[in-house]
């Protein structure tokens, strides 16, 4: 998003963790509600069009929204929905952009508030690497010609019981309203949005062999002292990744054996 976008999502963003730090609201059941208004509004290209329409008075707007979803989500959620459409969108697309941005922070919140945001951080990691390896697995859920409902249940087979709930609630939402993006660039953003909760940057690791906790624990603080933020370590391993390590952060890959990348992270830190 750019120009007027992304400050009113900035804005929303706001507004949404006001109401999420109040214990009297379910985050998840915002979320859920937000979700719904995100699919209607991506059905209803019309309707996306006229609350996001610059000449509209963003009043009138609000009214609009007041009436139309009243009476099917709560008043909670139509606030922070009336709030957006007062806002200056630069194109209707992305005030759906945003109010999936949001129906995703707000379970993640949820999750948050359970002590599960860790839990859910590496699940979709791992869930990720999943979907890489098994083409199958792929197919199934992105088969066009599977209805909505068959890819809930399949995923529910995969991951009830195994995954948190929020985990499989955001990964059933992306496979069954993927609204034109892959699942591998759905399930990245998620992981994103995660460590954002916690002001954490993510660092994909990849090494030959499993790293001990003293090494992830050096690691993480290295790199963390590198970039300046909380570092969220995304842990992966591949035997072709011969005695070394590689690590990608954001667009910047680090290749270099685990001794040397140490040692510079280090000499960096006592400098």
């Amino acid at each position: 998003m750019n120009g007027a976008s992304r400050e009113a999502l900035a804005a929303a963003r706001e507004r949404l963790d006001a109401l999420t730090d109040s214990t009297s609201v379910d985050a998840a059941q915002l979320a859920d509600e937000l979700a719904a208004v995100t699919a209607l509004l991506h059905r209803e290209v019309g309707l996306r069009r006229v609350l996001t329409d610059p000449a509209q008075p963003g009043e009138a707007k609000a009214t609009l929204v007041q009436r139309l979803l009243g009476a099917q989500i709560s008043g909670t959620a139509v606030d922070l929905v009336a709030g957006m459409v007062r806002s200056r969108w630069s194109q209707p697309r992305d005030l759906v952009d945003a109010l999936e941005e949001l129906a995703n922070i707000a379970d993640l919140t949820a999750a948050e508030k359970a002590d599960a945001l860790d839990d859910v951080e590496d699940e979709l990691f791992r869930f990720g690497r999943i979907i890489s390896s098994n083409t199958e697995l792929r197919a199934a859920l992105t088969d066009r010609a599977a209805s909505s409902a068959a890819k809930a249940e399949l995923l529910h087979r995969l991951l009830g019981g195994r995954a948190k709930v929020t985990t499989e609630r955001l990964v059933t939402r992306l496979v069954t309203a993927p609204r034109g993006r892959s699942l591998e660039a759905g399930l990245e953003s998620l992981s994103k949005l995660a460590a954002e909760r916690r002001d954490r940057m993510v660092a994909v690791v990849t090494s030959a062999v499993p790293l001990s906790d003293t090494q992830k624990q050096r690691l993480g603080a290295a790199l963390a002292k590198l970039y300046g933020r909380r570092m969220h370590l995304n842990l992966d391993v591949d035997p072709e990744v011969i005695g070394g390590i590689r690590v990608q952060v954001g667009d910047e890959v680090i290749n270099g054996s685990i001794a040397d990348r140490l040692d510079d992270a280090a000499r960096r830190m006592a400098s």
